[in-house]
């Protein structure tokens, strides 16, 4: 197989029995309507942005009459080939071959360049052509606007080259990136799967550890609390006001606008994770003078009290330097000779908590959890020496199904840039995809 240079930044070399062409001469970018205008009371189907997957999948599940929807929407109709081109919709693949349409017209984001195949082009080939992520990577540098607004301008797109296989071969590669797509896409949903599988395990065994303790053969009583259920006979369930030093107290309300580390960190919901571990892309500061009215201490607890991360816990530990926190968190300081900070911590991370939480929430008009609520809260308390040995077996079954899901993890990653190293090889010629190819992944699929 003969292999010529393709001339292009993004690309070496192409088949020598690819011939060159240009998008503009095989589709016609932001259509027209196809069949005459629609009628007022016309249902139009209805996509924004976020109906539109990184993976090709497209929702089309909203129909709304065609005089309801907002100027300035995009037309697209089945068979067309969708193009996200903001950022970072557009580096991250989002786009799609529109297979089908539950009415005759679609309106979609005005961040949609709409590409109509002219007959020159297989029109799965097109999409998996302008998804190749290779292709998506050299755009971005072509991006123009500001930042955060950048976009891929109609000229770039129009005059993106295209080396085109015969129409039989466009066909094969399409049907073949199809049938390879959706099994690779199946494999890491499984994958995907395993993970929750296994965080859901992993809940478990904290729910019970912290709430029933390690001895399974333990006598049980009622704890007064039926979102916590029985707790060992030796064990009590005082009110967490009853267990800390000091009051619950709210953190700063101040502008984070330093990114100095000699300053003390202001710390946010949005600092930590879901595993608890602060991130380090996020850093803010503040002065040493405001800061010192919120300062954080090892083993400190802070609780979300509204917005979408109300209840979400954190722990202040092994952290190298000084911080603060902000007014949306409320800190507790245990009487650490009665309450392990670590045990409180591990506590909020059970479906007893989550059952609490959800009490609450069913009791309020808003999703606010205060400190006077969380002051209420029922806390499992065994004694301090079985608190630790709990403390220490949840924190290596944590370790334990960390490792394990960051190796499935690991595996979604290697499948998804497979995925997109074979987008790029079969649209560009690198890997040729024979009669025998597509009947052999098939017959796999």
């Amino acid at each position: 197989m003969k292999y010529i240079q393709a001339n292009e930044p993004w690309l070496d070399t192409v088949p020598a029995d690819w011939p060159p062409s240009r998008i503009r001469n095989v589709a016609i970018l932001s259509p027209k309507y196809s069949n005459g205008y629609p009628l007022p009371e016309e249902p139009c189907t209805v996509v924004p942005m976020e109906f539109l997957s990184i993976d090709g999948e497209i929702v089309v599940s909203t129909v709304q009459p065609f005089e309801d929807i907002s100027d300035g929407l995009t037309l697209f109709e089945a068979g067309d080939v969708l193009f996200a081109k903001i950022t970072p919709c557009m580096e991250n693949g989002k786009g799609a071959f529109v297979e089908s349409l539950p009415t005759r017209y679609a309106f979609g984001s005005t961040e949609f360049h709409v590409l109509r195949p002219n007959g020159f082009i297989n029109p799965k080939f097109l999409y998996y052509y302008t998804y190749n992520s290779i292709y998506r990577a050299y755009a971005a540098e072509n991006m123009s606007g500001a930042a955060g607004q950048k976009r891929v301008a109609s000229r770039f797109l129009k005059d993106t080259r295209l080396f085109l296989p015969p129409s039989k071969e466009q066909e094969r590669i399409a049907a073949y990136l199809d049938a390879s797509c959706a099994a690779i896409d199946a494999a890491v949903a499984a994958k995907q799967r395993q993970i929750e599988v296994l965080d859901e395990l992993r809940k478990s065994i904290i729910t019970r550890a912290i709430t029933r303790g390690l001895d399974s053969s333990v006598m049980l009583k009622d704890s007064g609390e039926k979102w916590l259920g029985d707790i060992p006979v030796h064990w009590s369930a005082p009110c967490l006001k009853r267990l800390i030093r000091e009051p619950l107290t709210y953190g700063l309300n101040e502008a984070a606008e330093l990114e100095d580390p000699d300053l003390p960190r202001y710390l946010r919901i949005t600092d930590f994770d879901e595993s608890g571990a602060l991130r380090d892309d996020t850093f803010r500061s503040l002065p040493h003078e405001i800061a010192s009215n919120a300062l954080l201490a090892e083993g400190d607890v802070l609780f979300a009290r509204s917005g979408a991360t109300v209840g979400k816990t954190f722990m202040f530990r092994n952290y190298e330097g000084v911080a603060c926190f902000a007014g949306y968190l409320i800190r507790a300081r245990t009487m650490s000779w009665k309450l392990d900070p670590l045990f409180l911590y591990l506590f909020t991370k059970t479906a007893a908590y989550e059952a609490w939480k959800n009490l609450i929430f069913t009791q309020a008009t808003i999703q606010n959890i205060s400190a006077v609520k969380y002051n209420y809260l029922a806390i499992p308390l065994p004694p301090l020496r079985e608190q630790q040995r709990i403390c220490e077996f949840v924190e290596s079954q944590n370790s334990k199904y960390a490792n394990l899901s960051a190796s499935i993890v690991q595996q979604v990653e290697t499948l998804t840039a497979y995925r997109k190293s074979l987008i790029h090889e079969c649209v560009t010629g690198q890997r040729r995809i024979t009669d025998a190819d597509l009947r052999k992944m098939k017959a796999h699929g």
